[in-house]
């Protein structure tokens, strides 16, 4: 989606506009649904998922394995 007064539109440089959450393992998704290439160089925001608000699954201990 080509966003007003974007740069990176203007000039046709391959980019994004959502934000990158990079998940335990390294495993990566982007907040923008229309995204098909998450690549970190793509997106100006890259963010740990458990410093996303409301946290992460992942960036949490598993507490069932620790019970076990």
């Amino acid at each position: 989606m080509r966003a007003l007064d974007c740069a990176s539109c203007e000039s046709a440089v391959d980019h994004c506009h959502g934000t990158l959450v990079v998940h335990a393992g390294r495993l990566t998704e982007c907040t923008d649904g229309d995204c098909v290439d998450v690549d970190y160089v793509r997106h100006t925001f890259v963010v740990e998922c458990g410093d996303v608000a409301g946290g992460c699954g992942c960036a949490e201990p598993d507490v069932a394995r620790r019970r076990a």
